[in-house]
């Protein structure tokens, strides 16, 4: 396998994009040293790179690809919206058709406002949730990962330069499945909390009704829920998070699955909240995801049509039965080859994460990149084992194979030494202080 096109291609790349790239989860420091692969196009789970590599592809664009790359129903509903206009003075019809529809998903949600970005949802929604409660600070769950690009979550991160300490400050964390840590903010800020972020569900599943037991103990002291499906949202049930744990949040914020890889993202909550950013209200009007491009036609168009697809067509079943099949090969190679203490996969099938250890059972960047770079090797590109509706049964046994000749080097390298078999550096954390 050869990189000579992507590697000449990097130094153009960071000449004019800081950091070689507009994701930071996409970075050069993701991924093997010397294998940088720049992708010219995809289809359904494969992707090709300038070099014409061929990878079998998991983690799609961070999780939005939940279909495929180009699928052609998504794809076709787009670019037909595209050809009557994408932008206009008024709201287009399609915005309020898009909007029903995705109620139709989400429990206990009465409005919508849509925007670009999994960000834009979730600042709008801490922005509601201040003018609602008139307090100013925000608690999030400390256990998942991120939140906003914006500063109020940005501040909480090793990656907070340029952040006053000021704003630093009303950002406080607590633990998941830890309630009595969220009570411990709720006594040490008193009415001083607006709302609290998490995801539904990461690795870990919610114990003892943790999710509603929150959401309950939130509301006792006058606080907004808020749940954050972006990445439970079209791939744990149809409903996400909420639908698939039975419980509904105040606001919740949607997007990567949402489009497909088209750009589009969406605030849902309740009327009373949700109404402080419209026409409606005699309380001071809270400025609310008013963008530009928030409703372009042909991002609506093809949220739409993901939608229509997981209405017809057994998504989420697929899924689950693709992750689970993954899983299966992957416990079964690490069992085969005795590496239990070393390699792990980890979460719901319908979104695997793998972690690496090193000889001395310690989390290990450098064996990571090893198995990054073994399966690269073999044409499967796996930073993540997020599967999509588009993996066959023959993409998932494909990658069993390559991940156990994969694992096969893991273990000689756990023997012989990382240095014999790694190719330059080791990856690095995405969001850090330094480079």
């Amino acid at each position: 396998m050869k990189f000579d096109a992507s590697l000449a291609l990097q130094s153009r790349f960071h000449e004019v994009i800081p950091g070689g790239s507009h994701t930071y989860a996409k970075g050069d420091d993701q991924f093997p040293e010397l294998m940088p692969p720049y992708i010219v196009r995809g289809s359904g789970s494969h992707v090709w790179d300038a070099d014409g590599n061929e990878y079998i592809e998991y983690g799609s664009g961070l999780r939005a690809v939940t279909l495929g790359h180009a699928f052609e129903p998504v794809v076709k509903a787009a670019s037909q919206q595209m050809l009557l206009g994408s932008n206009f003075i008024r709201p287009a019809v399609i915005e309020v058709e898009v909007a029903e529809q995705l109620l139709s998903f989400v429990k206990g949600a009465d409005m919508v406002k849509f925007a670009k970005n999994g960000s834009d949802a979730n600042n709008a929604a801490l922005k509601l949730a201040r003018a609602y409660t008139g307090r100013d600070m925000v608690a999030v769950c400390g256990d998942h990962p991120f939140y906003s690009v914006d500063d109020w979550f940005m501040g909480t991160t090793a990656m907070n330069a340029g952040i006053p300490q000021a704003i630093r400050e009303l950002t406080v964390k607590f633990r998941y499945n830890d309630l009595a840590s969220l009570q411990a903010l709720f006594d040490q800020y008193p009415n001083r909390i607006a709302a609290i972020f998490l995801e539904p569900e990461k690795d870990k599943e919610p114990q003892n009704r943790f999710l509603h037991e929150a959401r309950d103990l939130c509301h006792k002291h006058g606080v907004v829920f808020v749940l954050d499906e972006m990445i439970t949202g079209f791939r744990w049930h149809i409903g996400g998070g909420q639908g698939y744990h039975d419980i509904a949040a105040d606001l919740s914020c949607w997007g990567k699955g949402l489009g497909n890889g088209f750009s589009v993202s969406a605030l849902v909550g309740k009327r009373e909240l949700m109404e402080l950013g419209g026409l409606r209200t005699d309380k001071d009007k809270v400025f609310l995801n008013s963008t530009t491009h928030g409703a372009e036609t042909h991002s609506l168009a093809a949220a739409r049509e993901v939608m229509n697809t997981y209405r017809r067509e057994p998504v989420i079943e697929t899924i689950w039965a693709r992750g689970e099949r993954l899983a299966n090969g992957f416990r079964k190679s690490v069992a085969e080859l005795g590496l239990q203490d070393q390699l792990g996969v980890f979460g719901k099938p319908c979104c695997l994460v793998y972690g690496t250890k090193d000889q001395d059972k310690q989390p290990s960047q450098g064996f990571r990149t090893l198995f990054i770079q073994e399966c690269m090797k073999r044409g499967v590109l796996a930073s993540s084992l997020v599967v999509g509706y588009s993996h066959t049964e023959a993409d998932i046994d494909r990658t069993n194979e390559a991940m156990h000749e994969a694992m096969v080097v893991y273990k000689k390298a756990l023997t012989e030494g990382l240095d014999k078999y790694l190719v330059g550096r080791p990856v690095k954390p995405a969001i850090r202080q330094r480079n």
